[in-house]
């Protein structure tokens, strides 16, 4: 049930519908929006009538959600959500997910040593992107695969962020991994295997840091926003979807890139998503054109691999850009941005985010 209180009221009325919604055992999430302040409310103890609060001071009407993710959709909050992340040393220089803004996040998928995460850090800095990935921990399909550096890796990504003012974007794997790697990250990222752990989703739905979160690899729409529920309903609303392909019977590509989830997604949630074209569809070939396409087709940005010597990754070097292909790929996009009336980000200072508590 959504509660949307009346323009004119005030913060005790907010605070005296939160009270009698945590009476009844539920939990509430207020949302200020730019008129009005609307609550959400989650939990499962019983029925719940709008009659229970259509009395109360300030309050405007009690609608029912009907679609099962309730904080994530339009239904609760018509206006999309903007989330933002520091970048910088300045504590008022950020870069947003969502609104005009095309964010790009960019490096190799693992980081593999000082100098290697130094080289694409440079490169990818230079060529506008604001965001730096690189895996410290890898679940591998193989045990016998490279499965990144641990904190090692964690700590060169600090230096990383230090030396070149690039925010960094990595992936947790477990509730007890993430207590570390949420004191190094900018981001934190739960990769597509993880999508459906909801130990690892109710972990980060506590944390104080954005999360970025990866569609599954069979997930249908309902599912990945279902996951995203799971954030949300912990308190955390700073939450970035990412469609990363799907598996289908198609054999070209590494996985099947589903664009179309970026229309619908819109339709459906408030939430920004961003697309991944480089596990999408695992060929350095195509990794342009489809991240491209995504840009067209309304993405609230990117996350592409990167690496200075593809050749010699430990990980998914096939599908890894050489810089030069990232430099070429950034103009593009921001030409495709001014067509649709956007841009690519710029470190911002002074923007302000709107959404269900905007964290960063």
């Amino acid at each position: 049930m959504l509660i949307v209180m009346k323009p004119q009221a005030t913060e005790e009325d907010v605070r005296r519908v939160c009270r009698k919604i945590e009476s009844m055992g539920y939990r509430p999430h207020p949302m200020p929006g730019a008129q009005r302040t609307a609550i959400g409310i989650t939990g499962n103890p019983g029925p719940l009538e709008p009659a229970e609060f259509d009395t109360l001071p300030g309050v405007a009407e009690a609608i029912p959600v009907s679609k099962p993710y309730k904080l994530v959709s339009r239904e609760v909050k018509n206006e999309d959500s903007v989330i933002r992340v520091k970048v910088g040393d300045s504590k008022d220089s950020f870069v947003t997910f969502g609104g005009r803004e095309l964010a790009v996040i960019a490096g190799p998928c693992a980081i593999e040593s000082r100098e290697q995460a130094f080289a694409a850090a440079e490169k990818v800095r230079k060529a506008g992107a604001l965001l730096f990935r690189g895996g410290a921990f890898k679940p591998r399909t193989s045990p016998y695969s490279f499965q990144g550096m641990g904190e090692e890796g964690l700590k060169i990504l600090a230096e990383v962020r230090r030396q070149f003012g690039l925010a960094i974007v990595t992936e947790t794997i477990d509730p007890e991994n993430c207590d570390l790697v949420e004191q190094y990250a900018d981001v934190l990222q739960v990769g597509a295997r993880n999508m459906q752990n909801f130990s690892l989703l109710k972990r980060v739905g506590r944390s104080p840091k954005p999360v970025l979160l990866k569609r599954g690899m069979s997930a249908t729409l309902e599912e990945f926003l279902m996951a995203a529920e799971y954030i949300l309903s912990e308190g955390n609303y700073s939450v970035i979807l990412c469609e990363r392909g799907v598996r289908t019977f198609a054999d070209h590509t590494r996985n099947t890139l589903d664009l179309s989830v970026i229309p619908a997604v819109r339709h459906l949630s408030h939430l920004p998503i961003i697309v991944d074209p480089s596990h999408g569809t695992g060929r350095r070939d195509k990794v342009t054109p489809l991240a491209r396409a995504a840009v067209a087709a309304g993405a609230d940005g990117l996350i592409v691999e990167v690496h200075a010597d593809p050749d010699r990754a430990l990980s998914d070097g096939y599908q890894s850009l050489f810089p030069d292909q990232f430099a070429e790929l950034m103009a593009e996009i921001a030409a495709i941005a001014g067509v649709l009336g956007r841009t690519t980000a710029q470190s911002t200072t002074g923007v302000r985010g709107s959404g269900l508590g905007v964290r960063g």
